[in-house]
């Protein structure tokens, strides 16, 4: 499918942003799509969302420009330490990951268990920092090793790096991210677009029990039998989403011609399915469309009931739009 998408980034730029939401929630965030990308579409104003939901929401943001630089350097770098601390460095950009050494791997012990717990208290304690780059060096090699099926080596290293957790904060996000990375680099997939957290997610405590029992029982069975249930059950549901979003862009690619009779009317769309929740005045600046052209293909849009308006317009502020079916397929059920 992905290799049947034209612009498979533009038109699956939605479920890159939902995978982002995703994985950040496993980690205690609670910020939606629908949140993240209407503050986007205001301009990444503090005053766009609630106060408190604007950290969460940088989260978000920086998972998914972390995914892109990973995308970006796996063309010329392998997958490595180096790659990850530079990709550690973006996930870790903002309030919260300051004095959490974003972009270098711990110097100190860290361990895992309930908020507020010493290290003997904790439910599981990684390998010591003294360690920890002898480690890591067995992990790439183990990464870049034959194996007689990928799909286990995959869950065996996302294992094996929770395990090594090896810095400070963003482990959890930073090793499911790995996922779709090692899954493009083996040539599973075409594009590094495998969205595994939603699995991971809607089962957490179980995801976490599996790895904690590969440490304390040596459950490796368990692991890899969890894993694998979760990688078919994701291909499924992104197979189908990605199927309802070509669907619903063939369809539409068709329709805005009709309605429009314009040249632009295609770019346009381009345009509004990478940015689902968007600002008027940004598709009128941004969209390479003459500015009376793209006011009045947004106001066909809008006629037609593609795109509706969430936000109207309020003094200086521009309206906040929204493209409703590529959301509701997005998020797998009726949001807008």
């Amino acid at each position: 499918m992905l290799a049947a998408i034209p612009n498979t980034a533009v038109l699956l730029a939605p479920l890159t942003t939902q995978e982002a939401v995703l994985s950040s929630r496993i980690e205690g965030t609670q910020a939606t799509m629908g949140e993240v990308m209407r503050f986007e579409a205001a301009g990444n104003r503090k005053g766009a969302t609630d106060d408190g939901k604007v950290a969460d929401i940088q989260e978000v943001l920086n998972y998914r420009r972390a995914l892109r630089l990973a995308e970006e350097r796996l063309r010329t770098l392998p997958l490595s330490r180096r790659l990850l601390c530079e990709v550690h460095g973006v996930l870790l950009d903002g309030a919260r990951g300051r004095g959490r050494q974003p972009g270098a791997l711990r110097q100190i012990p860290n361990w895992i268990g309930p908020a507020g717990c010493t290290i003997e208290q904790a439910r599981f304690v990684p390998v010591g920092a003294d360690r920890l780059a002898d480690v890591f060096t067995a992990w790439e090699r183990y990464v870049h090793a034959d194996a007689p099926d990928r799909l286990v080596q995959v869950a065996l290293a996302h294992a094996e790096f929770e395990a090594m957790h090896p810095f400070l904060d963003g482990n959890g996000r930073l090793g499911r991210m790995i996922v779709p990375l090692m899954l493009w680099q083996h040539g599973l997939i075409r594009a590094p677009m495998f969205y595994i957290s939603a699995y991971f997610e809607a089962k957490r405590d179980v995801y976490y029990e599996r790895l904690l029992a590969v440490s304390r029982d040596d459950d490796w069975t368990g692991w890899c039998g969890f894993f694998l249930d979760a990688a078919r059950s994701q291909a499924e549901a992104n197979l189908e989403r990605a199927t309802a979003i070509l669907g619903l862009y063939d369809a539409l690619k068709s329709a805005v011609v009709d309605w429009t009779r314009s040249q632009y009317a295609v770019g346009a769309l381009d345009w509004i399915f990478g940015r689902p929740i968007f600002s008027s005045t940004d598709f009128i600046a941004d969209a390479q469309v003459p500015s009376a052209t793209a006011r009045r293909l947004l106001g066909v849009f809008r006629e037609h009931g593609m795109v509706v308006e969430i936000e109207p317009p309020r003094g200086r502020r521009a309206a906040i739009c929204a493209l409703p079916r590529l959301l509701n397929i997005a998020e797998g059920r009726e949001v807008f």
